[in-house]
């Protein structure tokens, strides 16, 4: 199947995932019907407006007005494309279930205009099975059968925001279908976009990959949150350990310390797959050790926090702090399960006046109340008592910050290249007394 070959294409939700999926299409010749429930999000994108960062709004504006993208919140559209892909969130339950609500409900909007030979394409994250139990069901409802009339596949997406080296089209793409077939249409149709293919032998397998990838990472944070908890203890630098250990060639990964795990993924794969263990009478315990390791890094920060003022004879209550980023990770507007935010509660809840600025989060809702960034000036930053990078974004100006900040609590790292008796770092003993250069100014746009 090729760009030539095939009228159109068809994405459900234009999110995170499938805008960059939808665009990489269109621009590969694919008459993409994008479609959404958000009703200003489509008008947005009518218009040429992107709101995902990796997506520029002018990229979209000359797709929209050379025909080749066509946003939309009418299910109807998908009729007329010969793929679809589908890639709506999967969250967790408060109880910790998959939530996979807007997946089905994607299903069921585009069920009545299945037709033969459709290539239907699931991205969101899933539970190893869940394509073959849940979605492959719904589609035969109404007669058609998989791998003889219409075709499914599962192929996890491999997006990583603001990485400036890998995007749609150099990510390898895994691809499993429910029948040898049904793979066959998905790689065809991936080839025609993506510069790498990787099938696998089922649907199944394809949905353990992603959740393998996350759950790696989510381990290996765990592992080295905990040696930087223990390092702290020894009077060790993590940083410096991890440095040093990186430089053998082979037989090492160097995973990095911080105030907890926060974005789409790795706070929410590892527990489909622990979801799905317990279903079949497993307890897969790296699992649900890392997740209490990766969950009480607010709690640690908020610890050090208390040790640091303390070392000023001040209080966590009443003492102003300032932390510096909200978003999960840096150069993203993204706070889903932001580790930030739960410092933050916990700070308030101790009676912390607290702050924040990032300048790509605008405003955040703490309980029923809007809180909103504040500006960074030298008046502004010598107020506070302490400040707490978060988030390192890559426009702070560490060193102008440490010249002007009374007391840092780093737990990013970010500080790595500035010395100073005032900064502390996670994992890390206390810092030698030193001068700190002086900065040029904060500038960060």
């Amino acid at each position: 199947m090729t760009a030539e070959k095939t009228m159109g294409c068809a994405v459900v939700g234009l999110g995170y995932v499938g805008l960059p999926l939808a665009v990489q299409a269109a621009q590969a010749g694919y008459l993409v019907y994008g479609v959404d429930v958000n009703e200003e999000k489509v008008e947005q994108l009518k218009q040429g407006k992107s709101d995902v960062l990796d997506v520029p709004s002018h990229v979209v504006a000359e797709l929209v007005a050379s025909g080749l993208f066509f946003p939309s919140t009418d299910f109807s559209s998908l009729q007329e494309a010969d793929a679809v892909v589908i890639c709506v969130p999967t969250p967790l339950r408060k109880s910790k279930d998959p939530d996979m609500s807007y997946v089905l409900s994607a299903i069921r909007f585009f069920k009545p205009y299945l037709r033969r030979g459709h290539l239907v394409v699931v991205e969101s994250t899933v539970y190893p099975g869940a394509t073959e139990e849940l979605i492959r069901p719904e589609l035969e409802e109404g007669g058609l059968k998989v791998g003889r009339d219409f075709f499914l596949a599962f192929s996890p997406e491999r997006v990583d925001p603001a990485n400036r080296v890998y995007g749609i089209k150099n990510t390898p793409k895994v691809v499993g279908g429910v029948t040898p077939e049904c793979t066959k249409r998905a790689v065809e149709f991936y080839s025609s976009f993506v510069d790498e293919v990787v099938p696998v032998s089922s649907a199944r397998a394809a949905e353990m990959v992603k959740l393998l990838e996350n759950v790696f990472r989510a381990v290996n944070i765990a592992l080295i949150n905990e040696t930087a908890i223990m390092c702290d203890r020894m009077g060790i630098d993590v940083w410096e350990v991890i440095e040093a250990a990186a430089s053998k060639p082979f037989g090492f990964m160097p995973f990095y310390p911080g105030p907890g795990i926060g974005g789409h993924c790795i706070p929410v794969d590892p527990i489909y797959l622990s979801w799905k263990a317990k279903s079949m009478g497993y307890h897969h315990r790296f699992i649900e050790l890392a997740t209490d390791i990766n969950s009480e890094m607010p709690n640690y920060v908020v610890g050090k926090i208390s040790e640091i003022l303390n070392l000023k004879a001040k209080a966590i209550r009443g003492s102003r702090i300032l932390l510096l980023g909200v978003a999960y990770k840096p150069d993203v507007g993204d706070v889903r399960e932001s580790p930030a935010l739960e410092i933050y509660h916990l700070l308030r809840e101790r009676g912390a006046l607290v702050d924040y600025h990032d300048p790509y989060v605008e405003s955040f809702k703490y309980l029923e109340t809007s809180v909103r960034s504040v500006e960074l000036n030298q008046d502004n930053v010598q107020n506070y008592d302490l400040l707490v990078l978060t988030t390192n974004h890559s426009c702070f100006d560490y060193r102008w910050l440490a010249d002007h900040a009374e007391l840092i609590f780093d737990t990013r790292n970010g500080f790595k290249n500035v010395e100073g008796s005032n900064i502390f770092r996670i994992g890390a003993p206390l810092p030698k007394a030193s001068g700190v250069p002086a900065g040029a100014g904060y500038e960060c746009s």
